[in-house]
């Protein structure tokens, strides 16, 4: 646990010398927090509107949870944006080590391969975690101005679920990064991965049969959507979890090879 935690506390002082999680960091909240302020008057608008119409013809218009909806759809959106956010902070987990020339020191130091991978695993998800943080903020305005409050459950599922699959994401992007020693590639390649992924998505939804069922089984999308309803399914937790420590194994392997070709 020693070599654990000195791997994670040395990428967490990395990630706070380099400019690149303040840049990432600030895009993020400031896209996140453009699509909140549209999805909630995009609803607020279809609320007056609705009301109007039932105004017009004498009657009453249906209820609408607008608050729900919204914290909905913003999930939605935020699982998207961790699409786009990932590469970017896990690019040169491995690739800049390569390129500095500092994982020979890792390889030749008495730490053991699976506490340097899961240390930089925990510290790449602890900053995602970080930069949710903000987004809080966004749910205490609803709960301020709206009534009703938006439902508990869909926040407590929707944030578990976007740190269940940035913590999947996250382990594929640091494997990817292992494979390269330049970060653009390392990050043109996760971020490819990833469309991948979204396109089987897309797929998975027009296409019957077997393999339609086949991709969405294995759709990371469309099991987090699930979160974003406020629905903690067991076996998604299940697979992002498998999925994620399949990764772990894979760049385990990926740091065997590395030191067998620098034997």
């Amino acid at each position: 646990m020693r070599s654990l935690w000195a791997i994670y506390r040395r990428e967490m002082q990395h990630y706070f010398v380099s400019p690149i999680a303040y840049v990432v960091g600030g895009v993020f909240l400031g896209v996140a927090g453009f699509f909140f302020n549209g999805i909630l008057t995009f609803m607020l608008r279809q609320a007056m509107q609705m009301g109007f119409q039932a105004a017009q013809m004498g009657g009453a218009a249906p209820p609408l949870n607008v608050p729900g909806m919204v914290v909905q759809n913003f999930f939605a959106v935020l699982g998207s944006l961790t699409l786009f956010l990932v590469p970017m902070l896990t690019m040169g987990v491995y690739a800049e080590e390569k390129k500095r020339g500092t994982i020979e020191l890792l390889m030749t130091s008495p730490l053991r391969d699976w506490s340097i991978v899961l240390g930089k695993l925990f510290a790449t998800l602890t900053i995602f975690a970080m930069l949710l943080v903000p987004t809080l903020a966004y749910q205490a305005f609803l709960f301020h101005y709206s009534e009703p409050a938006p439902p508990w459950k869909i926040l407590f599922a929707g944030y578990v679920g976007v740190l269940l699959l940035a913590g999947a994401l996250i382990s594929l992007g640091e494997f990817l990064s292992s494979l390269t020693e330049n970060q653009i590639v390392a990050a043109v390649l996760t971020f490819g991965v990833f469309l991948i992924l979204w396109v089987l998505d897309l797929g998975a939804q027009s296409t019957s049969g077997g393999i339609g069922a086949l991709l969405k089984q294995l759709s990371l999308v469309r099991r987090y959507n699930d979160f974003t309803l406020g629905v903690m399914d067991l076996a998604s937790m299940i697979y992002f979890a498998s999925f994620a420590a399949f990764m772990v194994f894979l760049t385990l392997r990926s740091l065997d090879s590395m030191r067998w070709r620098r034997a």
